[in-house]
């Protein structure tokens, strides 16, 4: 039987071990840069798109320390200036510096895509899941609505919401909002309707779960992937059609810059500033291409059903193919192990047997 120290005082409880978060938080960045390198070597077509994004990101947010002028700053005396020293992609009709409303371009442009994507896909995917999940009254009440959305053309009811709220950065995300929010709504409930009957669904309420536990456990982690592939192509639509709100003139307000209102601005001098329009169409059609080409990247790398990949459809060049005349087991092993069905060749058949050797039963 123990007995406490003298003086009736308790020993003393045993020190909470240190170092747990830093561990973990190591263990998850640890875990996030597998997955990135994994995402880089099967893909490495999204890789260069990705990398692309990233930098037209890091200039956008750096625009105001890498932009050599002031976007809105006017030179009188170098209006429609040739592409030289001073100005390395010229000047536009009012004088002012065509690089620096680039940069600064890149970042009205992707903040109006980011935001109107998020957006868009926290209440498609909310709708989606709720209506797919629920069924009956609640799914029709919020579908039809979905429908009476859809059913108006897409450029009309832009159009008109943004002629209504007029023109102005956060008018404009809400009017694309509005016209995107059905594309995530119909991808979520379509995968919701599919996972509610899956096995691990139907285990989880037979143990009692709750619904927000059921929704947030084992519905959700399962249409996350075609939902992200769907947003990065939307992504790119909407970079489009905010650059054809603005060449309209009910996209973000002049003298705001961004590549939608560098066109609208640029067509009337196409011939005697073809730089105007040039370089807006350049940066606006490689951050689409980019965003398209991560789309794909990332359906064929969230989805084993359609992984196609460079490295498992050849021989990994990094492994070398021992001499099959040498060591014909290692040569077949790193067949096997490449993916390949090597054919048998003589050496590897099995000995004919000998004059004293077993016949045949």
């Amino acid at each position: 039987m123990s007995t406490l120290p003298t003086g009736g005082a308790a020993p003393p409880a045993p020190a909470a071990p240190t170092g747990t978060a830093p561990t973990t938080t190591a263990g998850r960045l640890r875990a996030v840069a597998a997955a990135v390198g994994r995402f880089v070597r099967s893909q490495p077509l999204g890789a260069v798109a990705l990398s692309v994004l990233t930098l037209f990101v890091l200039c956008g947010l750096l625009a105001p320390l890498v932009a050599p002028y002031d976007p809105l700053e006017q030179f009188r005396r170098d209006i429609l200036a040739e592409p030289s020293a001073q100005f390395w992609l010229g000047t536009d009709d009012l004088g002012r510096d065509v690089l620096s409303r680039s940069l600064h371009g890149a970042r009205t442009s992707l903040l109006i895509g980011v935001a109107t994507t998020a957006v868009s896909l926290v209440l498609g995917t909310t709708i989606g899941v709720v209506s797919g999940y629920a069924g009956r009254g609640v799914d029709l009440v919020l579908q039809r609505v979905m429908d009476a959305v859809q059913a108006v053309p897409g450029i009309v009811l832009l159009l008109f919401i943004a002629v209504i709220l007029g023109p102005s950065v956060r008018n404009t995300i809400i009017a694309l909002t509005v016209v995107i929010t059905p594309a995530f709504n119909r991808i979520a409930r379509g995968e919701t309707l599919r996972v509610r009957e899956e096995r691990y669904v139907e285990a989880a309420r037979a143990t009692g779960a709750g619904l927000g536990r059921i929704l947030f456990r084992h519905v959700l982690p399962n249409i996350l992937a075609p939902v992200f592939t769907l947003a990065s192509l939307i992504f790119a639509g909407v970079i489009i059609a905010e650059s054809a709100l603005s060449f309209l003139g009910i996209g973000p307000p002049p003298p705001t810059p961004s590549w939608g209102m560098m066109l609208s601005e640029g067509v009337r001098y196409v011939e005697r500033a073809p730089w105007m329009i040039v370089v807006p169409a350049i940066l606006l059609s490689l951050a689409v291409f980019s965003l398209n080409l991560l789309g794909d990247a990332l359906r064929d790398h969230l989805d084993p059903r359609l992984q196609r990949t460079v490295f498992t459809e050849s021989r990994r060049w990094w492994r070398p193919r021992p001499p099959a005349g040498l060591a014909p087991g290692l040569a077949a092993a790193a067949d096997r192990t490449d993916g390949t069905s090597a054919q048998p060749g003589p050496d590897d058949r099995p000995p004919a047997a000998g004059p004293g050797g077993p016949s045949h039963l």
